[in-house]
């Protein structure tokens, strides 16, 4: 599985015991930055990450910021993007077997490695049930081809 990674500045850490982590499963991630702790931009790290995965470049994607949710918001304004908010194990599950995220967001100071470490390990290994959840993201992409170009 080909997976990117980024993180702002308050995601540095468990971004860098997350690829750690990965490596030790057989995974290496494309890591596209922050390679520091002084002050970034969520939006830039989350845009890289967002549109590799949009693209095709890579098959899934890991954000890290203070909360996750400012990188979830602007990865979700990507094409083809289901990004979620994971802060526990449930949710990573459901996020994939009913919405079949692409992209995992964590909040770099409020979760702890083992428990990150947990969550994405459910995150990869769960799959997309299809069926009715699958005519649910047919009716989102309706609503992504619907706005396109609108704005």
């Amino acid at each position: 599985m080909k997976i990117v990674i980024g993180s702002d500045h308050a995601g540095l850490s468990l971004k860098e015991e997350l690829k750690e982590f990965l490596g030790t499963i057989g995974i290496r991630a494309h890591d596209v930055g922050t390679h520091s702790d002084q002050a970034s931009d969520y939006p830039d790290y989350a845009a890289k990450v967002a549109e590799a995965v949009s693209t095709g470049q890579f098959q899934r994607g890991i954000l890290v910021c203070g909360s996750g949710v400012g990188m979830a918001i602007a990865a979700n304004k990507f094409p083809n993007i289901r990004a979620a908010v994971c802060l526990d194990e449930e949710t990573a599950r459901f996020s994939r077997c009913h919405n079949d995220t692409n992209v995992i967001a964590f909040a770099g100071r409020r979760t702890d490695t083992e428990t990150a470490q947990r969550i994405l390990k459910t995150w990869l290994e769960t799959e997309f049930e299809g069926g009715r959840h699958k005519a649910r993201l047919d009716k989102i992409r309706d609503i992504e081809r619907r706005l396109s170009g609108k704005y």
